[in-house]
């Protein structure tokens, strides 16, 4: 536990003190976030063109010293492919988040990346992840919710699985981080939880069979980042001084998917991910109503300008988001232990 603490408290630290500095230079280069020409004359947002973007260095900085730091300190915390996968999975989704701000600061436009080149972006960190998960880390090829089902996918569609999961968790990030603090916030109480998973799967091999240096390594990177998503929350909170970016929001949506995947979880993630799913799913059923019939469900997509456009405040609607992510994410882990208490295991 001690090493739990010290990863959080690492990444927050650094988060919190290296923003800061990051704000200044972001600045000095004008750095700043930009909109689309096209957006509705109502978007509650055009008032934050130039606030600095790419505040994702900050989150993912925290991650690696978060990371680093119990495994200098202690002994009794070693280093193993699983925890290093999902840094590096971390941080190549983050440098794919980067590249589409670098392109939409230097064309002035909030466009950035062409969807292709995103996708081919995405498609080839998926695909290098699920391989080195199929050939290098402890896995398991079934389908698992809050542990191994009955279901044995196989290497490919496994390996599709875990493609699948990370192309939607990085766009589901991406779209949920549109207002002040909310996908941080979110992303916190998120990853909390699967820092508590990994560490009781670190406790009790013998029912989730997942070899105990790893399920510990994993839950270090997700306490860090809990840490990282809270020192940059610091400086994100309404108003916000620096916005993540997509070098955030696609680092947020690796990480996740990572460890869903890794702790065996793939099912249990749409729950504890509510949130991510909720604002995805306003995005496409609006398209498909607006395209199909020629009518809008929303005022606006995703779902918290909607809310915005009707009247709530930026920071109502921020805080009812967190408090609904905080439910699900509580259901989540309810549903995991009460797994874990219908086997009875210790009894």
């Amino acid at each position: 536990m001690i090493s739990i603490f010290l990863a959080v408290s690492t990444s927050f630290a650094v988060a919190v003190t290296m923003t800061p500095a990051l704000i200044r230079w972001l600045q000095r280069n004008a750095y700043g976030q930009q909109i689309r020409d096209d957006g509705p004359i109502e978007h509650p947002h055009v008032a934050k063109v130039g606030t600095p973007t790419m505040g994702g260095f900050a989150i993912m900085a925290g991650v690696v010293a978060g990371y680093l730091v119990p495994h200098v300190r202690t002994d009794h915390v070693s280093f193993s492919n699983s925890g290093l996968a999902i840094v590096g999975l971390i941080l190549a989704c983050g440098l794919v988040g980067w590249v589409d701000d670098w392109l939409g600061i230097k064309h002035k436009r909030n466009l950035g990346l062409r969807k292709r080149g995103k996708l081919i972006g995405q498609l080839a960190i998926g695909t290098g992840f699920a391989l080195l998960t199929i050939h290098a880390l402890p896995h398991s090829t079934r389908l698992s919710f809050t542990r191994d089902l009955d279901v044995d996918l196989g290497p490919w569609l496994w390996g599709g699985l875990a493609v699948f999961l990370i192309l939607s968790a990085t766009n589901a990030l991406n779209l949920t981080d549109g207002l002040d603090g909310l996908a941080a916030g979110s992303s916190a109480f998120t990853f909390a939880v699967y820092a508590i998973v990994a560490f009781w799967q670190f406790r009790h091999f013998e029912v989730y069979a997942i070899p105990t240096a790893h399920a510990l390594d994993l839950a270090m990177v997700a306490a860090a980042m809990v840490g990282a998503c809270a020192g940059f929350l610091w400086w994100n909170a309404a108003p916000a001084r620096i916005f993540m970016g997509d070098t955030g929001s696609m680092a947020l949506g690796g990480g996740i998917a990572g460890l869903a995947l890794l702790t065996r979880t793939q099912l249990l993630l749409p729950i504890l991910g509510f949130l991510y799913v909720m604002e995805t799913m306003s995005v496409v059923l609006q398209a498909i109503s607006f395209r199909g019939f020629g009518r809008r469900i929303f005022r606006m997509s995703p779902i918290h300008h909607h809310f915005e456009v009707k009247g709530w405040p930026e920071t109502t609607v921020t805080i009812r988001f967190w408090l609904l992510s905080a439910a699900f994410t509580a259901m989540a882990l309810g549903f995991f232990y009460g797994d874990f208490i219908r086997l009875g295991v210790g009894e």
